[in-house]
């Protein structure tokens, strides 16, 4: 099975390719143009061992720019990732950035694919396109988001269904709940705290803290997001993918405090703009489809997340 995957270099994106990889019939062909937060030595970071792999194949140029026909040709699927990630950026001036990244490259690539045999076209999107809800969230809640981020996600999802009906390009949508785990972006909350613990300065929380989250590690999310690529019944069905538990952000912080072996100071600023207070997945549909079963509870996954970060950091 010949694969692209659009934002290889990314967070989820190398986690997915190694992952696709591990299937000895899988071909990759993985481009980026290291855009968002995250420095572009850790992107680069995450495609070393890609790089070495003799089915993995690595394009570096501008989605908006790039001849897709080129990329292609014989593909059977492809994995969007790559976008402009992050809620409280997403405010003012820069969401140019948001809508160039995550609306006209989305239907640029939609576009180029109508004439393509292609098997699967998945598309990720995210948990802020559901807004403020309470209890668990099923993929049929009414959209509701509450950021510019969320919009120009929601905005992709439409498409993906427009170029479905109207072309036949088979789309799958997959909502993320926030996945973190080695390798995640340095703009996103676990990131942020562990990197600033380490340098010894107080973590800055937006609220009171109480904010909780339905959080997703990124081995269980890479496999739930590869086994779409031999599924069946997928075409036109939207799956949540979130995680084994929910926790606050305090709850977070201890967990952290364990695993350091000291105390963290804490400095509590406004709340951010656009941020619903809690998030929880319903993946009922995601176990039934994609057999999806989250393993790594929230201490073990915090765990593997600290050590990688002190790696990357010379700490």
């Amino acid at each position: 099975m010949n694969i692209l995957v659009t934002g290889a270099a990314g967070f989820i994106g190398s986690s997915l390719c190694e992952v696709l990889l591990e299937n000895q019939d899988v071909t990759i062909t993985g481009v980026d143009h290291f855009i968002g937060p995250t420095p572009e030595f850790i992107k680069k970071k995450n495609l070393v061992h890609l790089t070495q792999h003799p089915r993995f194949h690595f394009v570096n140029e501008d989605l908006m720019l790039i001849n897709w026909k080129k990329y292609l040709e014989e593909i059977d699927c492809v994995y969007h990732l790559a976008g402009m990630p992050g809620v409280r950026a997403s405010w003012g001036d820069d969401f140019i950035r948001y809508v160039r990244n995550n609306i006209d490259v989305t239907q640029r690539l939609l576009e180029a694919c109508k004439g393509v045999s292609l098997k699967k076209f998945i598309y990720t999107s995210t948990s802020s396109v559901y807004g403020e809800k309470v209890g668990k969230v099923t993929e049929d809640s009414k959209p509701e988001p509450l950021s510019p981020y969320g919009i120009t996600k929601l905005t992709g999802e439409y498409l993906c269904h427009v170029y479905r009906k109207s072309f036949g390009v088979p789309t799958v949508i997959l909502r993320y709940f926030t996945v973190y785990g080695p390798r995640q972006r340095s703009d996103m909350a676990f990131h942020r705290f562990i990197k600033r613990a380490l340098d010894k300065k107080p973590i800055h929380i937006f609220g009171d803290g109480t904010q909780s989250r339905d959080f997703t590690f990124i081995a269980d999310c890479a496999e739930a997001t590869a086994a779409v690529a031999t599924a069946n019944n997928v075409i036109g069905e939207t799956i949540n993918i979130g995680g084994k538990e929910r926790a606050s952000i305090l709850d977070i912080i201890s967990m952290l405090e364990s695993i350091m072996g000291e105390q963290i100071e804490l400095e509590f600023i406004e709340k951010a703009l656009g941020e619903p207070k809690h998030t929880w997945a319903d993946i009922t549909k995601a176990e039934r489809l994609l057999n999806y079963q989250p393993k790594i509870d929230l201490k073990t996954g915090l765990e593997k997340e600290y050590k990688f970060l002190k790696s990357i950091y010379g700490m």
